[in-house]
């Protein structure tokens, strides 16, 4: 696997990442779309410049600055407050969430709630093997093995990756899912990626 997006970009912000970038066309168009944990707002600002409206969280007052010139953004410790995005006690939920590069196992129950019917999940972050190329290393910060499959197995898995990538050298693991709608006859899948 390779992904080019590992230089800086615009504005000092890395670029989008390839996973994001290659998946991001089965968000409706203008659709509300979640980026858990998003630093300086590099998803926030791709996914804008689509026409999505993009709401970010991340714990440093730096990055939510940085990220509010993009969408809504909203400076939250989601490992050690209350989830920030409650709408009468309900969870907010978005046509899409986009998780890069963290991990907080008891927010899986949270980001599942986060999708909305029919939405999308687009996930990739570091998993286990990443201790013998760099950090993170600690296991609370490394996937195991076909993780996420079994986290979201709820879902329709439109997409898996799990391995090693070259630039920068990481091992992830990412997914792209679907979260079905009750309401609705399922809908056929999104064609084939070719890659």
């Amino acid at each position: 696997m390779s992904d080019p997006s590992t230089t800086d970009g615009p504005l000092g912000l890395c670029p989008p990442s390839g996973w994001v970038k290659r998946w991001s066309h089965l968000i409706p168009p203008r659709e509300s779309v979640l980026d858990i944990a998003c630093g300086h707002g590099r998803h926030m600002q791709w996914l804008a410049e689509r026409g999505h409206t993009v709401t970010g969280i991340d714990r440093s007052p730096a990055a939510i600055q940085a990220a509010a010139s993009f969408g809504e953004a909203i400076l939250a410790d989601i490992e050690n407050g209350p989830w920030p995005l409650l709408s009468g006690g309900q969870t907010r939920q978005f046509a899409a969430v986009i998780v890069t590069n963290y991990l907080w196992r008891p927010l899986f129950p949270v980001i599942a709630q986060s999708v909305a019917p029919a939405g999308l999940l687009i996930y990739e972050t570091f998993a286990q093997g990443n201790e013998t190329v760099g950090k993170p290393s600690r296991p609370d910060f490394l996937l195991r093995p076909a993780e996420l499959l079994h986290t979201f197995k709820a879902m329709h898995i439109v997409a898996y990756e799990d391995g090693f990538l070259e630039q920068p050298a990481r091992f992830v693991q990412r997914i792209v899912a679907v979260r079905p709608d009750p309401g609705q006859a399922p809908a056929p899948a999104p064609p084939r990626y070719a890659l």
